[in-house]
């Protein structure tokens, strides 16, 4: 007798959900930081003169699986951060609030809950044609932690750098590219 397989959780069918943009900004200079702009200028290779622009970038240490230095498709084109997670974000790190920008965020999203938890794949459309589409959460990391410490005044504090990466867990944002 043929055995039935079940799969073990539903799949869920695609959602909209309406969100609004509250802040965007670019990282001009030879840093991830990123600073307020009136607007952004996309191509297919991300934000024109940002710091992640490109259609490729070098592989480094989050890709384990390639040997660093390889170039690869970039999928960190774009920064996408939640105003909500932002302040949880701040909450959980005993601070009055986390700049965007400390964080090099390119694009801060309000109005949808639990944003960083939004699929791979999910596509982002913007009023005048832009399209993003997510690649993954992007996860904490120490100079992130570093940069937070420096823009509050407290440049030697390691261990405030160090609790960003728990403090931001599932809060950091998304990385996306221009579809």
């Amino acid at each position: 007798m043929d055995e039935i397989v079940k799969p073990a959780r539903a799949i869920s069918p695609g959602r909209r959900l309406k969100g609004r943009v509250a802040q965007v900004l670019k990282a001009a200079g030879r840093d991830f930081v990123s600073s307020p702009v009136e607007e952004l200028s996309l191509t297919y290779d991300g934000i024109e003169g940002d710091y992640h622009a490109g259609a490729t970038r070098l592989s480094g240490g989050r890709e384990p699986w390639y040997k660093r230095g390889t170039r690869m498709r970039n999928e960190r084109q774009l920064s996408i951060l939640s105003l909500e997670e932002l302040a949880a974000i701040a909450d959980n790190l005993g601070l009055p609030r986390v700049d965007a920008g400390w964080i090099g965020g390119n694009l801060v999203l309000e109005g949808i809950a639990d944003m960083t938890y939004l699929p791979s794949r999910t596509l982002l459309f913007f009023e005048g044609g832009v399209t993003l589409k997510v690649d993954f959460q992007n996860g904490p990391c120490k100079f992130s932690g570093a940069s937070i410490a420096r823009h509050v005044g407290r440049p030697d504090d390691a261990a405030l750098a160090l609790a960003f990466v728990p403090a931001a867990k599932r809060r950091r944002g998304l990385l996306a590219w221009v579809e």
